[in-house]
Formats: structure tokens, sequence, C-alpha cells
């Protein structure tokens, strides 16, 4: 019976949710995630939960903390932007998620406070700091091939990856 170690291609469904129940992310109702296990392509708290599983079996994994998920929330992730660079229809609220272009293109940052002439906006991922918990199932397993191994991620059905 095949269980997940390095450089298996894993396939789960998952949901994962935050200290006080939200949930921030779910596969529910769409394809489940795929990656090669052992690559550093998911977060390390539900790479090390997951280790071992088989196909069909299902676990929580609780109280993964920020420094294996998303890190620290970072004081220096806070900038404060001019208000002339934000699109001047824009209506500014505290909390409002905006796209700011990063070298990778667009980051997702939260408006985290409102001056007078300018705006602070945090740069952190929206789940630094946080503890979370994911449920998993497993749903299919394989062993990676050659050239996924070496792109270092999961090609689609036909053997190409959907960005190439």
């Amino acid at each position: 019976m095949t269980q997940i170690e390095k450089n298996k291609v894993v396939s789960i469904h998952y949901t994962g949710t935050l200290e006080d129940g939200t949930v921030f992310d779910s596969s529910e109702g769409k394809e489940p995630l795929e990656f090669i296990f052992g690559v550093g392509q998911i977060i390390p708290g539900l790479e090390e939960g997951i280790d071992g599983l088989k196909v069909g079996e299902k676990k929580k994994i609780e109280n993964i903390s920020p420094d294996k998920a998303y890190g620290p929330k970072l004081e220096e992730a806070m900038q404060e932007v001019p208000k002339s660079q934000l699109p001047e229809d824009l209506d500014v609220q505290v909390g409002m998620q905006l796209a700011a272009q990063g070298p990778q293109g667009p980051i997702p940052v939260v408006i985290a406070e409102i001056k007078e002439e300018s705006v602070v906006v945090d740069f952190n991922h929206p789940l630094a700091g946080k503890t979370l918990t994911f449920e998993v199932e497993v749903i299919a397993l394989r062993d990676a091939d050659q050239s996924e191994l070496d792109h270092g991620h999961v090609h689609g059905e036909d053997g190409h990856h959907p960005e190439h």
C-alpha cells in the first residue's frame, strides 16, 4: 500500500481553518490540491502532518504555528503609501484588500490604517502570524515522473503544466 513520502504526487481535499473556526481556504467543490511531497510546495506544518498517510485516509492537523505556516507578522511589511499613488476614485477603507504590483505579479495587500495624506498598507501574507488547522483527505498518490521532479511541480494530465 503506497503512502505519502518524498517525491510522491499527492492529491488531497482540504479545509483550512483559523483558531476561531473561520474557513480561510478549502478545496470543497473544486479539484483536489495536487503537489509533489517533500519539495517545499506546501507549508511545512501541513507537509509534516500528512507524512505517511495512505489514499482514503483523513486527518485533522491542528495548531500549525506561524513558523511552520506563513511566518510571523512582520512590522517592516507595513508600509506607508501616499494617497496620491492610489487610484483617485478609490473609496479607501481599513481592511480593504488591494493588489499591489510585485516583481512576480500582483500581491494581495490590506489597508491597515488611513492617515491624512497617506495610507498604511500591510504587505504581510494574509495568514502571517496565524495558527492554522487543516482537515485533509488523501484522494490519490502516484510517483512523480522525472520531468515533474526536474521542474519541481506537477504537470497536467497530458504531461504539460498549464502555465507552459
